[in-house]
């Protein structure tokens, strides 16, 4: 089984906005073992959407589309997959309910082109969506021999994100021949770039392995994805348990969780084993340090490890002085100072960190890389994982 990617919306065919969903499928694919063999992007015409899904169910007996689900006029595709499929559109009584309820729970009255939610081709399945107000849409299309089967859903990522979880996955996994289970474990890296990774980690990320790991990178995080098929959990949880000892060994420190774990969490908890705290200032991470560790420690059962943190937008910042004034005036164990962006010594932009606790102060350099919007955070990141380092060593 293979399967074709659709994307839709004007934004996307324009440029204005980057199509990122698509990015994603195809990747959660590759985990099932379903290799995607076209992208496609779509404008919010139905003309065009008739002529892409035609084409895409003559190539693929699967297909995944997000976009074009929602309440306004330009949001045409369940129009397009009731003219492909040859049928009319059926309004969901019980799919109008969930729409009605949402805007209920809000105390607004659900305006009346939201009923377009409720629309389907008769005949398809609908994807529930406890994000949003717009359901999926599960249906067969015709093509030589048989069907290809369609999953619509929203183009908002969470949305989109949960509905796969909960709905298309397993779904797609059922259609398998080769029945089971699958189970996915995440492990999280930071500190070294994706082709690095990959390197260190020799015939790991390769197509055809059992289990199957497959990589990606998000702000300067990378995440291993171990998928293993086998008759139930037990049997895909031993199966992964090797390959995920063998990623552990070969990358050290540079894995700092697993699944939902963020590098800030692992920062803190190091922290928290030595009963340590952190205070933070910053100049060139536009607050996205403390907004890291603030919800991290909103996140933890026993909060209060992070002692707050202050914003120097403009000011040039000697982020030694810096380091140490913050952990004494908020009375922490740990102060980290982030200066201002400075030019670094190969041209480039970079920024001081610094980091004070009772062992003395540490300062460093860290180049500023993924451009305008990504660098602070990549930035405040790296601080971070300074902290986390430091915290493990002093745990040893």
């Amino acid at each position: 089984m293979h399967a074709e990617v659709i994307a839709i919306g004007d934004e996307l065919t324009s440029g204005q906005r980057l199509d990122t969903n698509s990015r994603w499928i195809a990747a959660e694919l590759a985990v099932l073992g379903v290799p995607v063999t076209f992208h496609t992007t779509v404008p919010d015409t139905v003309e065009a959407g008739v002529e892409a899904f035609r084409l895409a169910s003559r190539r693929a007996p699967l297909i995944l589309v997000t976009g074009g689900l929602g309440p306004t006029a330009d949001d045409l595709t369940r129009d397009v997959l009731a003219a492909v499929a040859a049928v009319p559109l059926d309004l969901s009584e019980p799919a109008l309910a969930a729409v009605e309820a949402r805007f209920s729970r809000r105390g607004v009255v659900m305006p009346e082109s939201n009923r377009r939610q409720a629309l389907f081709p008769r005949g398809s399945r609908i994807i529930p969506n406890p994000e949003g107000t717009a359901p999926g849409i599960d249906v067969d299309l015709p093509r030589a021999g048989g069907f290809s089967r369609v999953f619509a859903l929203p183009g908002v990522p969470l949305e989109m994100k949960r509905m796969w979880r909960d709905t298309v996955e397993p779904a797609i996994v059922a259609m398998s021949p080769e029945r089971g289970t699958i189970v996915q474990r995440r492990i999280k890296c930071f500190g070294a770039g994706e082709s690095a990774i990959e390197a260190m980690l020799p015939d790991l990320v390769r197509r055809g392995r059992d289990p199957l790991v497959g990589i990606t990178a998000h702000e300067a995080t990378i995440t291993l994805r171990i998928a293993a098929r086998g008759p139930d959990e037990a049997a895909c949880v031993a199966k992964m348990a090797p390959t995920e000892a063998i990623i552990r060994e070969c990358l050290g420190t540079i894995v700092y969780g697993a699944d939902d774990d963020e590098i800030e969490d692992a920062a803190l908890e190091a922290l928290a084993r030595m009963t340590a705290t952190i205070a933070t200032v910053e100049a060139g991470t536009a607050g996205r340090l403390a907004a890291f560790l603030a919800q991290a420690d909103q996140r933890r059962q026993a909060a209060g490890v992070f002692r707050g943190g202050s914003v120097v937008p403009t000011a040039v910042i000697d982020v030694r002085a810096a380091a140490e004034a913050v952990r004494r005036d908020r009375n922490a164990t740990h102060g980290v100072a982030v200066g201002t962006v400075r030019a670094a010594s190969d041209g480039r932009e970079a920024v001081d960190i610094a980091l004070a606790s009772d062992a003395g102060i540490e300062v460093v350099e860290h180049v500023l890389g993924g451009g305008t919007d990504l660098a602070p955070t990549r930035a405040a990141k790296w601080a971070i994982n300074t902290v986390r380092l430091r915290s493990l060593e002093a745990n040893r």
